[in-house]
């Protein structure tokens, strides 16, 4: 038997920042043994699949995932202590992503219990909040093909269909050293700060109507030692928010063709995403009056190289701050969308 809220209650007792998830990943098993789902495990990565999979058939994986960020400061009691106060319950996870891990696991449970015109997957995934190689991106080549994904991020229950990438930028701006007093040498500062205000007032062309613009912004800059020493080195940061009309690579591209400084992404694997408003699960809950939105936010769906979207209880507003809550009667709210959404449903599409 699934008991949602209580799973939610001993997740949030067991610290499980990322990388540091093992504890709750065991609980997680365990609970998912005892329900007769035959878990498997890779790492701290669970996942069932449902008794009467079949291979012509498409494959719709569930997830959410089961690390957290750690505590924000400013938590007035212990972000480890499920409390429950005025219909809410407050602990670190309870919204981001607890509420769409147990939400999902409950309608998983039902909906195994008969043939579905799908294969269903139940994946609780680790690392999701810090993109990390041992999460979702390590173990989707364990599983099936998978034709869709729902991820259960908290969206006060409306599907966001889109969110935005990710790039992080290094940039290094070159001069050369000289005493201040005399005007000397070339000032790697001032070569930083004109870059920088390219990056302020520059607009890319294509402009998302669900994500807007891409977006960019220096978050970290620094030069120089002494007051007297014209600096020759100044390396700044740039957070990069990528609609779903770019690759991560083609705007790391144009900014690169147009500053001075020297460009290097972090990484650029974590693309946007995007399903379309003709897919049948899209269309199915906007005839039950949901409303597609686009998510500012990042998720694992940025490493799903399949359709997927965000569908889950909990408001993201509240996400990684102090005193974090869900209300929990958007748990079985979560659960009776979910069923009412796929119990029976053909989720076959194509494009």
């Amino acid at each position: 038997m699934i008991d949602p809220i209580k799973i939610l209650q001993d997740l949030i007792r067991i610290p499980s920042h990322s990388r540091e998830e093992t504890a709750a990943a065991d609980y997680l098993e365990s609970v998912l043994e005892e329900a007769g789902f035959h878990p498997q495990r890779h790492q701290n990565n669970l996942w069932c699949v449902s008794p009467y999979f079949d291979n012509r058939q498409p494959t719709l994986l569930l997830n959410a995932h089961i690390d957290t960020v750690k505590p924000a400061q400013g938590w007035q009691d212990s972000p480890y202590e499920p409390i429950l106060k005025d219909g809410h319950l407050q602990g670190l996870g309870s919204s981001d992503c607890g509420g769409g891990l147990v939400s999902l696991l409950a309608a998983f449970a039902q909906l195994r219990e008969k043939p579905q015109p799908y294969n269903l997957i139940y994946l609780a995934s680790a690392e999701e909040e810090v993109s990390g190689v041992n999460g979702i991106s390590s173990v989707l080549p364990l599983l099936p093909k998978i034709d869709v994904a729902i991820v259960g991020e908290p969206t006060s229950l409306q599907p966001a269909i889109a969110e935005r990438g990710l790039m992080v930028l290094d940039c290094t701006a070159k001069g050369r050293a000289g005493h201040a007093a005399r005007n000397e040498g070339i000032n790697a500062l001032y070569k930083a700060l004109d870059d920088i205000e390219w990056i302020r007032r520059h607009q890319f062309e294509r402009v998302s109507e669900l994500l807007g613009p891409v977006k960019m912004t220096t978050t970290i800059i620094q030069a120089g030692t002494l007051h007297n020493c014209i600096p020759d080195t100044c390396t700044f940061t740039v957070d990069v928010r990528v609609n779903e009309l770019y690759t991560n690579q083609q705007v790391l591209e144009e900014i690169q063709s147009h500053l001075t400084s020297d460009v290097r992404a972090r990484s650029t694997r974590l693309g946007s995403s995007r399903i379309s408003l003709r897919h049948p699960l899209i269309q199915a809950a906007q005839a039950l009056g949901l409303q597609p939105f686009g998510s500012p936010t990042l998720s694992d769906q940025a490493l799903m190289p399949f359709p997927s979207f965000k569908l889950g209880p909990g408001d993201s507003a509240l996400s990684h701050t102090a005193q974090e809550h869900i209300r929990l009667q958007s748990i079985d709210e979560a659960i009776h969308l979910y069923l009412t959404l796929l119990d029976g449903r053909d989720i076959r599409f194509d494009e």
